[in-house]
């Protein structure tokens, strides 16, 4: 099971840090995946914002380029997304997921919103 945590609410320039737990997953199975971030606005689609490959290759959403970071720790099994200089179009409920060859795990959202 994945938990995700460390939303909440920020003025925009703030900055948040959510992290993501995969609770119960074997090691082996962690460091083979590709975690992801994405996330869901109010009245829109689920969007993808940041991933990292199991080696450590990341790729980001355009819009958050040089703002958000994406990192693992392998020995704790956990996600990260580093958010910085935050604006109000980043509020959304944000989702982790794991995937991998026959896995494709979701976590509960964390709410974060941004005011002006």
């Amino acid at each position: 099971q994945l938990q995700a945590s460390g939303g909440g609410s920020v003025q925009a320039g703030g900055s948040l840090k959510l992290s993501c737990r995969a609770s119960g997953m074997i090691w082996s199975t962690f460091t083979a995946s590709r975690m992801a971030w994405y996330r869901q606005a109010p009245g829109k689609q689920r969007e993808l914002v940041a991933e990292i490959a199991g080696g450590g290759n990341a790729n980001y959403q355009d819009s958050v380029k040089g703002r958000f970071a994406v990192s693992k720790d392998n020995a704790r099994k956990m996600v990260y997304l580093q958010m910085n200089s935050l604006e109000p179009e980043d509020t959304a409920v944000y989702y982790c997921n794991i995937r991998g060859g026959s896995w494709d795990y979701w976590g509960a959202g964390t709410l974060v919103t941004v005011s002006s």
